[in-house]
């Protein structure tokens, strides 16, 4: 039985299951004629769908779902908050759970970084430090400072302000002219390195340098703010070398730039930290976050900034005229609460660096598949990438990755078992990064689905 014959609404869209749902990137032309996978229950790593289908989930829901699937405390405490006072804004008002969370942010957050903007999501986070960086460099006495340095290939998210931080060109072509002030330097895939291809520290610091470069070429006086991922996600969990962040920390001292850390993904334990600067040494003047804070049972997000940026707010008539109404939900901070105190009760930080290497070297494993040429990554946060060649690093034209990343891949790691990530961004990948609360035995599940359907992929080059 299809789900169209249980909800007549179904075949709104030619039987396809769901109904006048219009799903996020996605191309609906896909799933004309077949059943969209209908999710219904999760538990732990894993979830199931309208068929009773089961499948490990190796993305976390979408890098979120730090503590796993049907936490009964995290019902609870939404539920108890709601009965409590469901609804009320932090436009000049306050609600506990509100000041509760920004409290224990900042106690966690490194350095002075002691202020908290709450926003429902990444994006809209990313969004606000664009917004407060240009406000703070005015308030000042520095106006021209307003243009932000990115990594190619760097997603950020879809707002007007944070898609034109986004170094991904197909991305924004549907929506342009964009806020304009975004550039891009190249970002740290030691894999397609170019240059010191055979050094990675010298590596690291020659794509540090090309900050500077670019900080220089615009004009200093122009240049508000560097963001990076302290793991790139676009483009497959592109680490940082060492002393690549060391670099950048005294590049932006040395111009006047604020380093805004994008932790969107990396907070809240998927590098076994709570915020991932602390991880990779170096300290931001703005933390972006949102994600894993609520373990995704309910949205919000966050703008973390240092005293040196609030200051010059706190006086006289100015205001940051900037805001969401849901900003700081009191039933999504409440459970943010509630899902931080998981992370502290069953010490998840702890247990990511105590499995990493474990993780790690199970997906590494892939490497003698001749289809896969690298294998990177951190903490619970890894991808495959895919090539046609993997003696000269040929990688999949674009026939092939039609055939592959968006034809055959998705489908089959679904049907045989796992929930992953296909990606061709930049080069074309497999992501994985499970649920914080996964062990040894996700990860051979893991490994085994990857190895199975990567080999019936092979066939199809």
């Amino acid at each position: 039985m299809t789900l169209t014959e249980h909800d007549p609404a179904a075949s709104a869209l030619g039987g396809t299951g769901w109904g006048n749902l219009w799903p996020h990137f996605t191309r609906l032309s896909t799933h004309a004629q077949q059943q969209i996978p209908v999710i219904t229950r999760g538990e732990g790593a894993h979830l199931w769908d309208n068929r009773g289908r089961r499948v490990l989930d190796g993305l976390s829901g979408l890098f979120v779902v730090q503590v796993g699937h049907g936490r009964r405390e995290l019902a609870d405490a939404m539920a108890a908050q709601a009965a409590e006072l469901a609804y009320f804004p932090v436009w000049g008002y306050a609600t506990p759970p509100a000041i509760q969370l920004a409290e224990r942010l900042a106690d966690a957050a490194p350095g002075d970084l002691n202020r908290v903007f709450f926003t429902t999501g990444g994006g809209e986070a990313v969004e606000s430090a664009w917004k407060v960086a240009k406000q703070y460099f005015k308030l000042i006495g520095k106006p021209l400072k307003h243009k932000v340095i990115s990594r190619a290939v760097a997603y950020h998210g879809t707002p007007q302000g944070a898609l034109a931080i986004t170094g991904l060109p197909a991305m924004k072509q549907q929506f342009e002219p964009l806020t304009p002030g975004g550039f891009r330097v190249p970002n740290t895939n030691f894999y397609r390195a170019r240059e010191h291809a055979d050094d990675l520290v010298a590596f690291g610091r020659w794509a540090a340098d090309r900050i500077e470069e670019a900080i220089l070429f615009e004009g200093p006086d122009t240049v508000a703010a560097v963001v990076l991922e302290p793991v790139q996600n676009s483009g497959g969990c592109l680490t940082p070398p060492p002393g690549y962040f060391e670099r950048v920390r005294e590049i932006c001292d040395t111009h006047d730039v604020l380093l805004v850390s994008d932790e969107v993904i990396c907070a809240f334990g998927r590098h076994g930290t709570t915020f991932a600067c602390e991880k990779f040494g170096y300290q931001p003047d703005i933390i972006t976050c949102a994600k894993g804070m609520s373990s995704g049972y309910a949205p919000i997000g966050a703008m973390i900034t240092s005293d040196r940026i609030i200051e010059p707010f706190l006086h006289g008539k100015t205001v940051f005229p900037h805001g969401y109404t849901f900003g700081g939900h009191p039933v999504s901070a409440a459970v943010a609460l509630a899902n931080l105190d998981i992370f502290d009760t069953e010490g998840l930080n702890q247990r990511v660096l105590d499995n990493e290497a474990a993780f790690g070297a199970t997906i590494g494993k892939l490497l003698d598949l001749p289809i896969v040429g690298d294998v990177r990554g951190d903490g619970y946060f890894w991808a495959v990438e895919l090539v046609k060649d993997k003696h000269t690093k040929q990688t999949l034209d674009a026939d092939e990755r039609e055939r592959l990343i968006r034809g055959f891949l998705p489908g089959a790691l679904f049907e045989n078992g796992l929930y992953c990530r296909p990606d061709d961004r930049g080069d074309p990948v497999v992501q994985v990064a499970p649920p914080l609360t996964s062990g040894q035995a996700e990860f051979d599940e893991i490994e085994r689905i990857l190895r199975h359907t990567l080999t019936e992929a092979t066939a199809l080059l």
